[in-house]
């Protein structure tokens, strides 16, 4: 008969594997949209295409000043899809939380599930709209020059160029279209006949989640891993620095800086001051909490009009 300590290791290896596989699925599943999306080879590039080669970028803070996500409630918020209060409160909540530094696998697990529930119901085109409209008016003046600029560097090299994000897979690919990139790996939101289930495929991608995603779009593509490069701002992303041949740390939070330290890893730092002190905020917030605030809200206003 098992005694109780068996058993709780037991659940507790089996709780583990749950998280690497649906980190796994969401970075399939990341994968093969990301591959669907992109473009056929350029031939207009200057110099003929590097096709084993490529470069990773996150997008919170590091190519974009601030959360995607945030930005992308904004602009929800501003056509009454949810109110600047329901925002506010749940933010605030996952603030808190965060700070306080506890996280256990299913309070994770149902924020990730909550976190994409607003689409519900709602047409995949109504969200890829929504996306190109906010992007425009919220999004393109906050794109890191200094970025940019390194994302231009592998691009001329013949690279391809892929940003890495929890964002919505839509939004992902619509901020890499505007930039001239390659395409984009983000969260994937299930869909059946062109509409939103309220699921996700796996779970956000974070974390391993990126790792994987790399890895299945590396497979896919014939891409050598040690020839590639990724670029992140947190230390949320050491699983997808760590899987290539170049990591460099860009904006980073204190544990990355010191990471990058200890490993040798390059570190560019496009921000002042004042401008890491306000984004700061935004990432400790971060995708999971403005995600789940956007979800909130659409809950409240279902509640409202009931």
């Amino acid at each position: 008969m098992p005694t109780r300590q068996g058993s709780a290791d037991g659940a507790g290896q089996r709780g583990l594997q749950a998280q690497v596989d649906s980190a796994k699925v969401a970075g399939r599943a990341s994968a093969e949209a990301a591959v669907a999306a992109a473009p056929g080879p350029d031939g207009s590039l200057a110099t003929p295409p590097d096709l084993t080669a490529a470069a990773f970028f996150d997008v919170d803070n590091t190519m974009m000043m601030g959360a995607s996500l945030f930005h992308f409630a904004r602009g929800l918020a501003a056509r009454k899809f949810l109110t600047a209060t329901d925002l506010a409160g749940f933010a605030w909540q996952q603030l808190k939380f965060r700070v306080g530094g506890r996280e256990n696998h299913q309070d994770m697990q149902a924020s990730r599930e909550q976190a994409l529930s607003f689409v519900a119901g709602r047409k995949v085109s109504e969200l890829v709209e929504l996306s190109e409209e906010i992007y425009d008016e919220l999004m393109a003046d906050r794109i890191w020059a200094g970025t940019r600029a390194l994302a231009q560097m592998h691009l001329d090299a013949g690279q391809r160029v892929w940003l890495v994000t929890a964002t919505p897979v839509e939004l992902a690919q619509i901020i890499a279209r505007r930039l001239g990139l390659t395409g984009a790996l983000g969260t994937v939101a299930e869909s059946a006949n062109g509409v939103y289930t309220g699921r996700l495929v796996g779970e956000m991608l974070h974390g391993r989640a990126k790792a994987h995603a790399v890895r299945a779009l590396a497979a896919s593509e014939g891409l050598d891993l040690r020839r590639c490069t990724a670029y992140s701002d947190s230390a949320n992303d050491i699983p997808m620095l760590s899987v290539v041949g170049t990591a460099v740390a860009v904006n980073p939070d204190q544990r990355l800086r010191d990471i990058a330290r200890a490993r040798a890893w390059e570190v560019r730092d496009f921000r002042t001051g004042r401008k890491a002190a306000r984004i700061g905020l935004n990432s400790m917030l971060g995708a999971s909490a403005i995600a789940g605030a956007i979800a909130a809200g659409l809950a409240y206003r279902r509640r409202d009009r009931s």
